[in-house]
């Protein structure tokens, strides 16, 4: 598990920050403008992977980050919830 994490984290860190930026904010639109539950779905995808990714960079992110991260995971996670239902 700790290699797997550890070649995850090496590919993440040679991504495209500029790329990987724009494809996080088109899966947030198409989640935001997709119909209902389609929406909702895409939006929970994505806070999913956000939540993995917070999951692993915890241990190195200031405070102040983190309270940061949660708030917008949290109403990331209450938009697609409000989407769904």
């Amino acid at each position: 598990m700790q290699r797997t994490q550890s070649v995850l984290l090496a590919r993440l860190a040679r991504a495209n920050p500029t790329a990987v930026f724009l494809a996080t904010v088109a899966v947030a639109l198409v989640g935001l403008f997709a119909p209902g539950i389609v929406g909702g779905a895409v939006l929970l995808a994505l806070a999913a992977g956000l939540a993995a990714l917070m999951r692993v960079t915890w241990p190195v992110q200031a405070p102040v980050t983190r309270t940061i991260r949660l708030v917008m995971l949290t109403l990331l996670v209450a938009i697609a919830l409000v989407k769904i239902l």
